[in-house]
């Protein structure tokens, strides 16, 4: 896997390289307005979710479009919907001109050849290549996790985020802590039990049987222990040690989660937080805005953030977020104000105004001025999470979609206490390692990439 990051890194810095050389008269003419002259009055459409990033490019949209007279038609979906219909979109050769990629989608979208890398963009349509792009200013990590696979790089960062540790420091100071715990284990042993009581729970971790119990729930554990969904020969290593230490440490903590916290996805953490129920959640970097604004937080003025608590194995914090990529089935016209639009949407020019109105920037320069900090209090967790991590915390290859199911079905049934966290391990390894097989990879057929 080193390998294979190495490999993006090199990509990465390749296309930057290009954009230098020999582009310096380009540099000093260029304007978003004259690229755009010739596609003015081309639509492009594009999936977008209901959630802050969204609504914060949204807002930003007139700007792009009067600039360039190109039309930004949006389809919104709810994530559990999104992968679904841009699938059918492409297998049917429809109308969907950008790609909106989950980490988790990335090889599936690559494989089958439904998004142009971004170096075959530059030089098909030299002309409207902003100078100012600088792919290496986003953070490695989240340019090879997002819009990264096998050696290429296709999609752009877009809403991108990170698990953080939210904690009420009020709760935490009336129970004699100065500040939040470093690692999992202080956080079950010390302050479990310190702030559990008069109705109010220590923790909550997301956990609904849908993709929540997957990211948020289930690989949230497994990797800060050591563990992993694959061995390096893509077996299962659910039931190694480390793996397991990590699932009964699950089991543990749920002491101090509220009841039914297996119905719990996103929207009731976080609730259950900003109404003041829980002392401290792990959720994505997204999720600032709502739990600091007293017009939906009765917390607002107690929230501090701290990156995710450490494991045996480190911090390894969740990665969330998505890439935009260029449609390869959209006409000539469509793929070039498409990748307009992207290089916007993602640009360093843009990326502060899309911090203050909700988004989460991917760029290092976004976060550059210390002050923001003051404002944006969660920046420096996130930068810190963004430094070292797991591109592949959960696997991006083809059949997560597939593998998903089986673990959101026994993930659950172990939280319920149905089944030992051995018992719901071994079945997800059987049935995870028959999608694989079927799919080539033990036969050769298909990489071991993830």
């Amino acid at each position: 896997m080193k390998k294979y990051i190495l490999t993006n890194a090199v990509s990465a810095a390749a296309l930057s390289l290009g954009l230098a050389v020999g582009g310096i008269s380009h540099a000093m003419t260029w304007s978003l307005k004259d690229a755009a002259a010739p596609y003015s009055g081309t639509t492009v459409d594009v999936v977008f979710l209901l959630r802050p990033g969204y609504e914060a490019i949204e807002a930003m949209l007139p700007a792009f479009e009067d600039e360039t007279g190109i039309q930004i038609n949006i389809i919104k979906h709810p994530y559990e919907n999104a992968l679904g219909e841009q699938v059918r979109d492409f297998v049917a050769d429809g109308d969907l001109d950008i790609a909106l990629i989950d980490l988790v989608w990335i090889g599936n979208f690559a494989e089958n050849e439904w998004v142009i890398p971004v170096d075959e963009l530059q030089a098909k349509f030299p002309d409207i290549v902003d100078p100012d792009l600088d792919i290496n200013d986003f953070f490695p990590l989240v340019l090879n996790a997002f819009g990264g696979w096998d050696g290429k790089i296709y999609g752009v960062p877009f809403d991108n985020y990170s698990g953080l540790l939210f904690y009420n420091r009020c709760l935490l100071e009336e129970s004699g802590f100065d500040g939040p715990p470093e690692t999992w284990a202080e956080l079950k042993d010390v302050y479990g039990p310190a702030l559990t009581k008069d109705g109010k729970y220590a923790f909550a971790l997301q956990s609904k049987r849908n993709e929540t119990q997957s990211a948020d729930s289930f690989a949230r554990v497994i990797w800060p222990f050591g563990g992993s969904f694959l061995d390096e020969n893509f077996r299962s290593n659910l039931l190694s040690e480390e793996s397991q230490a990590g699932l009964k440490f699950r089991q543990d903590l749920m002491q101090y989660m509220p009841d039914g916290i297996v119905a719990y996805d996103h929207a009731e953490v976080v609730n259950a937080f900003a109404q003041g129920d829980v002392a401290m959640i792990t959720e994505w970097s997204a999720f600032y805005s709502t739990v600091v604004s007293e017009e939906t937080s009765a917390v607002a003025d107690c929230v501090a953030i701290a990156p995710e608590p450490k494991g045996p194995a480190g911090r390894k914090p969740a990665l969330g977020g998505f890439s935009l990529a260029v449609a390869s089935q959209a006409d000539e016209a469509e793929q070039a104000a498409a990748w307009l639009f992207i290089q916007w949407a993602t640009s360093k020019a843009n990326a502060l105004e899309y911090l203050e109105r909700g988004g989460v920037p991917a760029r290092a320069s976004a976060y550059a001025d210390p002050a923001l900090a003051e404002t944006y209090t969660f920046i420096p967790a996130l930068v810190e999470s963004w430094q070292d991590g797991v591109p592949e915390f959960r696997p991006r290859f083809a059949e997560w979609p597939e593998i998903t199911e089986i673990v959101q079905e026994w993930g659950t049934k172990m939280m319920l206490g149905e089944v030992t966290t051995e018992e719901g391990a071994a079945e997800i390894g059987s049935r995870m390692e028959a999608v694989l097989e079927a799919a080539g990879y033990y036969s050769g057929d298909k990489p071991l990439a993830q």
